[in-house]
């Protein structure tokens, strides 16, 4: 579809911006490492398994947050200074749009794998899984990065995004939540009648 390829098409060209003069290149791979995996199971699987048009668009959309924050480092995002200079913040919150989004947009493929497998039949524990899948994603993220600067030591202080907050991982996991729960509730219905058109494809 034309969404699609576009959607793709913007995607590349983010990445290709992105992968040119970045603040630091270990920086940068280990925050567009997620992009490039999810490449390369969509890319592959399009054809046998294509997604609904507001998935793409949502997962285009976190590859986007990802990229720019690999370029720039989350602490370093213009528009997050931006936001900061403009309400008169302590810190740069384009890593807390980032979380928000590792919860947002999870939530809608989880939606999406669980119900199209059939993995949930009833609708009664959908919601719940969904949120529970979606804490799980965070918190393995947050493990990895624990991980990476463990043995990398200061080269991971970027990649962390700290800002000096001793409560940054906790303030993560919970915007991963915020975003499950909000994405469910506000994009429910629309997400239902993409698959039921999906369903009722010839």
């Amino acid at each position: 579809m034309k969404l699609h390829f576009a959607l793709l098409l913007l995607v590349v060209l983010a990445f290709a911006w992105s992968a040119i003069g970045p603040h630091d290149y270990f920086t940068w791979f280990l925050e567009v490492a997620p992009v490039i995996i999810g490449a390369m199971i969509l890319i592959p699987t399009y054809r046998r398994f294509t997604l609904t048009d507001l998935l793409y668009a949502l997962l285009a959309i976190h590859a986007v947050i990802l990229i720019v924050g690999g370029h720039y480092t989350y602490a370093e995002v213009p528009l997050g200074h931006w936001v900061k200079e403009l309400l008169g913040l302590e810190r740069n919150h384009y890593d807390r749009l980032g979380h928000f989004a590792q919860g947002f947009v999870p939530a809608i493929l989880a939606r999406e794998m669980l119900l199209r497998r059939e993995v949930v039949r009833g609708r009664g524990w959908l919601f719940a899984v969904v949120v529970s899948i979606c804490l799980a994603f965070s918190a393995l993220y947050e493990l990895v990065e624990w991980s990476v600067a463990a043995m990398t030591g200061t080269a991971a202080e970027a990649f962390l995004g700290t800002q000096g907050d001793v409560w940054d991982t906790q303030k993560d996991i919970a915007l991963a939540l915020v975003g499950a729960v909000i994405a469910q509730l506000t994009l429910g219905r629309l997400h239902d009648r993409q698959l039921q058109r999906r369903v009722e494809r010839p």
